[in-house]
């Protein structure tokens, strides 16, 4: 159904299934030189932004500690996440508390450990960073509707009015903190370019109305993330945002372009990863249906939550592609019936897809181990493996050997 080297090369499938052999399924193998590759196209697309990688995406130990060593910072949304980046020897002036919804006890936490950059939405969040970490800078997250666009939406949860939004800036001015930009975030897997131009033109509102009427020169825009990973839709590639937003940048503030922060992580993450699954059961519901029903080892709990309402669309392969193929059904192992990754999508397998049978899903880097839970129905969270120059390492940058 899916040609398997539109999304990942010949090279990279080799090496993956060299290292992946005897590991018990289901797992997921992330190549870091991937990763890095990412980085470096997104450095290079964007010059003059601060990346700021969204650890929730993939917080592997691997992965933290060689971003770390191109230099990227890090976009923290709990206090667990601060303490494992900086048990690595990050210094906290390259993190940002990017969550909105933080208990006054977190901000504290933050503040302690040196954090000094918090992003909020609210009056009542601005009160606890008042409090709790004086004198710090905050950014204001804007509402941007992306729910039609964004394969895997952000809006209405997360952001405030741009009025909202200056009132504030304002209030944090006025309370002993640094009113430092805005930020906002088009939706993660966002196709549509044109989003980024209706968000940052009402920062460029928000930055001259608070300038000419309060005093207030704001100096960084937060542009999130939104870059695809590649996925079954199409979508355009890095340099084409990169060239776009860019523009939009220049035809808003000329040549007085603020700082800007970008904060990837499905685009940085996502292409890296492959899932290794095993079928469990192949059935059909009577004797006259045509659509096979496929179990795998894995499933929305245990790694695939993205394909919650059938978002996320990954490319599928197994070892048996290219012969005769039939739609299927796709779910998980799992006593819940909500455990079904695609049925209205129409995916095809092989016919001769038997019991045992490994499936492969591609692309699944992003927010697919980090979102597994930690044991339903009794089944283990699923394991990630990195693949280094020098063998495979777990999670904790240890090294592996092939477990069953």
């Amino acid at each position: 159904m899916f040609n398997r080297a539109e999304y990942v090369s010949d090279n990279e499938w080799n090496r993956f299934l060299e290292v992946s052999k005897g590991f018990q399924t289901p797992n997921i193998f992330i190549n870091l030189r991937n990763i890095k590759q990412h980085f470096i196209q997104l450095k290079d697309s964007f010059p003059y932004a601060h990346v700021y990688y969204a650890v929730k995406a993939n917080p592997g130990v691997p992965v933290i500690k060689m971003l770390d060593e191109l230099g990227s910072n890090f976009d923290i949304a709990s206090r667990y996440e601060l303490d494992d980046v900086l048990s690595l020897g990050i210094s906290p002036d390259r993190i940002s508390f990017g969550n909105t919804i933080k208990k006054a006890s977190d901000v504290k936490y933050f503040y302690e450990k040196g954090v000094r950059m918090f992003a909020t939405d609210s009056k009542e969040d601005l009160k606890n960073i008042a409090k709790e970490a004086p004198g710090s800078r905050v950014f204001v997250r804007i509402l941007v509707e992306n729910s039609s666009t964004a394969d895997w939406p952000l809006s209405r949860k997360f952001g405030c009015h741009p009025d909202m939004a200056y009132d504030l800036l304002v209030w944090a001015r006025d309370n002993g903190l640094t009113p430092y930009g805005i930020s906002f975030h088009v939706g993660s897997q966002q196709r549509d370019i044109g989003q980024w131009n209706d968000a940052i033109a009402k920062t460029k509102y928000l930055f001259e109305s608070l300038e000419e009427e309060e005093g207030i020169k704001l100096s960084m825009i937060n542009m999130g993330g939104g870059f695809p990973a590649h996925y079954i839709q199409p979508s355009n590639e890095l340099q084409d945002y990169a060239s776009e937003i860019a523009r939009y940048l220049q035809d808003d503030f000329g040549d007085d372009i603020p700082m800007i922060v970008l904060e990837p992580g499905r685009s940085l993450v996502g292409d890296s990863g492959i899932l290794t699954s095993e079928v469990v059961l192949i059935s059909r519901k009577n004797n006259t249906a045509l659509q096979r029903w496929v179990y795998l080892d894995t499933g929305k709990f245990n790694g695939l939550i993205e394909t919650l309402d059938e978002s996320i669309k990954y490319p599928v392969i197994t070892t048996k592609d290219g012969g005769k193929e039939g739609e299927v059904i796709l779910a998980g192992p799992t006593c819940d019936s909500a455990d079904i990754m695609y049925e209205n999508i129409k995916y095809k397998l092989p016919v001769d897809l038997k019991i045992g049978d490994k499936v492969y899903w591609l692309s699944t880097g992003a927010y697919t181990s980090s979102y597994a839970s930690v044991g339903f129905n009794g089944f283990p969270p699923i394991k990630p493996y990195y693949i280094t120059e020098d063998g495979v390492k777990d999670e904790d940058d240890n090294p592996v050997e092939p477990n069953a």
